[in-house]
Order: structure tokens, then sequence, then C-alpha cells
């Protein structure tokens, strides 16, 4: 049984971007997480070893954002999405949503944004492997 987990409206202060400007002053950023995996085991036994542990994956954005550096929202995306399916073996799909909404452009909008996602490429672990 599939199930999608969702993380929504994540925000974390950043210095990402290709400007000056945004590597000196950072800003937010908002980010949306969808995790399917399998939680079949999870229903069975009630274990959060069996499902996937959210608030691990929010400390793994928070470190990401707050602590490293790129100029592309396009890479930010990709380094979040491969540490989740590094950290968490139960995950299939991970699908993001990143929101930039200060962007020094010159002119007004709600935010820039990159949406990507990436499944695991070897199928998913199973309890004991």
């Amino acid at each position: 049984m599939n199930a999608r987990i969702h993380l929504k409206n994540m925000v974390f202060y950043g210095y990402h971007g290709a400007l000056a400007a945004e590597n000196t002053l950072g800003q937010r950023f908002f980010i949306d997480l969808v995790l399917t995996l399998d939680i079949a085991e999870a229903t069975r036994t009630d274990d959060l070893n069996a499902t996937v542990d959210y608030v691990k994956v929010h400390a793994i954005c928070r470190e990401i954002v707050e602590h490293e550096r790129v100029k592309l929202l396009e890479t930010l995306a990709n380094h979040l999405l491969d540490r989740i399916l590094a950290a968490c073996p139960r995950v299939i799909e991970a699908e993001i949503i990143i929101k930039k909404p200060s962007v020094p452009m010159g002119g007004v909008l709600d935010y820039v944004a990159v949406e990507t996602s990436k499944q695991r490429e070897n199928g998913v672990p199973r309890a004991g492997q």
C-alpha cells in the first residue's frame, strides 16, 4: 500500500543565488516535499522505523538550505532530493518545489520556483535488507 507524505511550506533562511546581493543578504526559501513510500509494514506494526521520519527529513532540509550555498535552485533541489533518498531508504520517489520569493529582478512577482522529482533507481529496500 503506497502513500504520499507531504511536508508543506517549510521555511528556511539561506544564501543561494547567482547575484552577489543574494549571497550577502540571504532570503527565505519555501519548500514543499512529497515522499512516496510503501506504508503496509508501518500500518501493521505502528513502528516509525517502518515509514519515513519526517522530523529527520525536515532537519536534512534545514541543514542543506541554511548551511550550504549554491547559485541555482535546480542545484539546491538536486542536493535535497539526493540527501533525502540516501537518508530515507523506504522512500520510492521524492518530489520537491522550492519557492524563492525575494528575487532581485526589478519587477513584482510572488515567487520564482523550481519543481522536480527523483525516483529511487534500485527499488525499495525492505525491512532487514
